[in-house]
């Protein structure tokens, strides 16, 4: 899909036709979002596009460090008019959007798709231009922006709280709960259940990142119970489980949501088995899409996937992913390591991987994919958790509406 397609498509707004930033010059916008995203500015070097410490990523909601990153924007800027200033904030979402499609996406993203960050963009460029209308005087209007933006990671945090309150409430002593991969909104959810419930969680794994594995952990450290099982596992345990609940990227408007790989299958066992399917989302993912079936997902880059025998892990004490001079020494081979050695060949074969205990090497015959997302059909969905409160899948179109009127 082309660039400005793309982003007419997704953020509501037309890309910015032209740019007097030096080509070579990074927008200031992105040390923003990293800022918001991670803590530090400067993330990634040229010498190491893939420093980044995934205990960093997160901090914020993606739709709040968008709104933040901008709300920066309209601080540094010089505009002296309305139009003026909305195209310094076209372009500098032109940009973020653009970031989050490069390479960049699975390390600032967390490999997650750009839906939410478009949302937050465009959500708060509607605002932009509403209160323009309100107050057309241009200085007074800028202060407003500034006022209630800054008031929004506040509002943000309170959704999140909401939405624990009336989700809790659907948690039972006794019940076993799964979920899919880490989203803050579900832990909040959880742990305030918690506080005065007795219940146990199933975690799925969480492939390629281990996401799921990294929830279980923070639930496990709050005291609840918990079980991390294989991703393939998900219909052998939903016989065991009272309930599901995840999060999610987007809900889009047809009352369906995109979220991380493997939901949509989760929400087929479940209605299979007739276990009930929740969601949890604060009402700013709320996104203006109107996906049918996977291929109407936005673009999102499809990232390098290793495979390991995990079972030889404990077969070979450990071993598994180093070399045998590597092992005798007890030193970890890298994945630095294993490219440079591709690259020394020069022919396309791979020197010496084959002596690696446990990694499968496929040939440039094989292709692999690796989706961020998929989309679960609204259908599939028995209730939402939101700040606006308990919605069906069917109310969510009526919430866009009042959202963006």
């Amino acid at each position: 899909m082309a660039t400005s397609s793309l982003f007419t498509k997704y953020s509501g707004i037309m890309p910015p036709t032209s740019s007097t930033r030096p080509s070579n010059e990074e927008p200031p916008v992105l040390a923003e979002l990293r800022l918001h995203l991670t803590g530090k500015r400067d993330l990634e070097t040229p010498e190491n596009d893939n420093f980044f410490d995934n205990n960093l990523r997160s901090r914020v909601a993606l739709p709040v460090a968008a709104i933040k990153s901008l709300l920066a924007v309209i601080k540094r800027s010089n505009a002296n008019t309305m139009m003026g200033l909305q195209m310094e904030l076209s372009e500098a979402t032109h940009d973020m959007l653009e970031y989050a499609r490069s390479s960049s996406q699975t390390l600032l993203l967390g490999g997650r798709s750009h839906i939410a960050l478009a949302s937050g963009c465009e959500l708060f460029m509607k605002y932009v231009t509403r209160c323009f209308l309100e107050l057309p005087d241009f200085a007074e209007c800028k202060a407003q922006v500034l006022e209630r933006g800054e008031r929004f990671a506040g509002i943000s945090l309170a959704s999140r709280d909401r939405i624990a309150e009336v989700g809790q409430a659907f948690v039972q002593d006794g019940h076993t709960v799964l979920t899919h991969g880490w989203s803050r909104v579900v832990s909040s959810l959880l742990l305030k259940a918690a506080a005065h419930k007795h219940f146990s969680i199933i975690v799925l794994e969480g492939r390629p990142d281990a996401s799921g594995a990294k929830a279980a952990k923070v639930l496990s450290d709050a005291g609840i119970p918990c079980t991390v099982v294989l991703d393939s596992a998900m219909g052998y345990v939903m016989e065991k489980v009272d309930l599901v609940i995840v999060g999610a990227e987007g809900v889009v408007e047809n009352g369906g949501i995109v979220n991380k790989i493997g939901t949509y299958a989760l929400g087929i066992a479940a209605r299979e088995l007739g276990k009930p399917f929740y969601v949890a989302a604060e009402s700013y993912k709320f996104a203006r899409l109107f996906p049918l079936n996977q291929s109407d997902l936005p673009d999102m880059i499809h990232t390098n996937l290793s495979f390991v025998d995990t079972a030889s892990w404990e077969a070979t004490g450990g071993l598994v992913g180093k070399s045998p001079v590597q092992a005798d020494r007890n030193r970890t081979l890298s994945n630095c390591d294993i490219h440079d050695e591709e690259e020394e060949d020069g022919k396309g074969n791979v020197q010496g991987v084959a002596d690696i205990f446990g990694v499968v090497q496929l040939s440039d015959q094989v292709k692999v994919e690796n989706p961020s997302c998929d989309y679960t059909p609204a259908k599939y969905i028995s209730l939402l958790f939101t700040d606006l409160g308990v919605l069906t899948p069917s109310a969510v179109s009526d919430e866009l509406i009042r959202l963006y009127q």
